[in-house]
């Protein structure tokens, strides 16, 4: 019996041609992305295994580059109060060290975001005391309040929050609420939808970055919005890792992710309000005219704050530069804490330059993630970090989520971007860093404090066959986590 003959061909002629055409093609749209080499090999390899349906999968989970218009009238009118900022911090701090010089000028050509100041920088070391502090700041706004989450579920703690939000726009604050589609479905579900008709009732504004339609040629996984802002009358701030969700507040969950927040202060809000009102102009459409409440005239604070921001909308990668141009000037100590630690051979090459020039650096990741893969890549770098020296520590009992860096005596780094591909590259986040011994010394605080709940990973650590080949297989896969 013959096989099936189309055109005079076997079946199977016409299927390497299906293969070939889709497998080019697909590489060629790959390749054109210009990202990186290693990334993009793994890419073209995986997808070059499943013909056709690869462009799909590559569609909705790969990552593309997208482009945002910069609303330059709000940069300009920022970037002027920031002039007087720095003059004030000059005139204070006479002698600032050549590195913070170099570092602020790196993320400011990066990041387009200058270096600012904040008369107050609060650390926030869990959900509950975030969530306590952000019901405070909501109940005392005059005139608007913006919120920028990844996560926000309709759960107790996402509704005793938006329920305060609801009743502040029906007193007359504008409030303006932006959530990821992919990290708050349940919110954007039907059975919930009562929580927001109430706030659309009160007058509030509400909108979703990158919907998940299928009309809609864009990834799923990807080019999402991580980072997590609220930003009160201009003049309030909070950014860092906390969601809104009972999974991180440990005053419902006993098991609560450990987690870590910023609240400021002063100038440097005014790049959080921008930073907002960028995401929202490009998930909804125009924002008001520059004006005296959404960027009022702060008084230069004495904290030297600097707001970093990065996405797929910019090659510059900005929180990565940040990260690894920080790890290169520690002269002494460079504690980092992470939930998902895949780095790029940029950052794990700055990490044990570190350690090799005898700079004390310790890790902190969680003993297990939220993702085996991910937790399994992670274990896979165990020996190139301490066959350099780097002190490698796993959190034990709950899920550590703090995303922290202190180095040396004066600077410290809270943000929402893990030490992963997936936050360096492939969605947006934001961060901030403090210039300032004080805080400084907070952050190392809370770091010494988290390892107590850590055990030291011995350089010897006994993993069974099975589990060193999946640890290798998950490294493999760095480059599309």
């Amino acid at each position: 019996m013959s096989g099936l003959v189309i055109a005079g061909h076997p079946w199977t002629f016409w299927l390497g041609w299906v293969w070939t055409v889709s497998t080019v093609t697909l590489a060629v749209w790959i390749i054109l992305q210009r990202k990186s080499p290693v990334s993009t090999l793994a890419w073209i390899m995986s997808l070059a295994l499943m013909p056709v349906l690869g462009y799909f999968i590559y569609a909705y989970f790969g990552p593309q580059r997208i482009k945002r218009q910069r609303l330059r009238r709000w940069h300009h009118k920022a970037a002027a109060m920031s002039r007087q900022d720095r003059e004030a911090l000059r005139a204070e701090y006479t002698e600032v060290p050549e590195w913070a010089r170099q570092h602020a000028a790196l993320i400011e050509r990066a990041s387009g975001l200058p270096l600012s100041s904040a008369r107050e920088v609060a650390l926030l070391p869990s959900g509950g005391a975030t969530l306590r502090a952000l019901l405070r700041e909501v109940e005392r706004a005059r005139c608007h309040i913006h919120l920028e989450y990844y996560i926000f579920e309709p759960d107790q703690t996402g509704t005793q929050l938006l329920q305060a939000l609801t009743a502040r726009a029906r007193a007359g604050i504008k409030v303006r609420l932006l959530v990821d589609a992919v990290g708050s479905p349940r919110l954007l579900s039907r059975p919930h939808r009562r929580l927001l008709d109430d706030f659309h009732a009160a007058g509030g504004e509400f909108a979703v970055f990158h919907p998940t339609r299928l009309d809609r040629l864009r990834p799923l996984v990807n080019l999402r919005t991580h980072r997590k802002i609220v930003v009160i009358d201009g003049r309030t701030g909070f950014a860092g890792g906390i969601n809104v969700t009972d999974d991180e507040n440990e005053e419902i969950r006993s098991d609560a992710y450990r987690d870590t927040h910023l609240l400021l202060r002063g100038g440097a809000v005014r790049w959080l309000q921008y930073v907002f009102l960028q995401d929202w102009r490009y998930a909804e459409g125009p924002v008001p005219a520059p004006d005296e409440d959404l960027l009022p005239q702060e008084p230069p604070g004495s904290l030297p704050v600097q707001v970093v921001a990065s996405g797929p909308d910019s090659d510059t990668e900005a929180i990565h530069r940040a990260m690894i141009d920080a790890l290169n000037f520690a002269r002494e100590r460079a504690w980092l804490a992470t939930p998902y630690f895949v780095p790029t051979e940029a950052a794990l090459a700055a990490l044990t330059n570190a350690a090799l020039r005898g700079v004390q650096v310790k890790l902190i990741v969680p003993e297990r993630s939220d993702s085996r893969i991910v937790t399994a890549a992670a274990r896979s770098y165990y020996p190139d970090l301490q066959d350099a020296g780097v002190l490698v520590f796993e959190y034990h009992g709950r899920m550590f989520h703090a995303k922290t860096l202190v180095v040396d005596e004066r600077y410290g780094m809270v943000g929402s971007a893990n030490f992963d591909n997936r936050s360096f590259r492939l969605n947006f986040e934001v961060a901030a860093v403090v210039f300032d011994p004080g805080f400084n010394r907070q952050l190392a605080a809370m770091f010494d404090a988290d390892l107590s709940h850590c055990r030291l990973v011995p350089e010897t650590r006994r993993t069974p066959p099975h589990q060193r080949l999946f640890e290798a297989v998950a490294r493999l896969a760095s480059p599309l986590l």
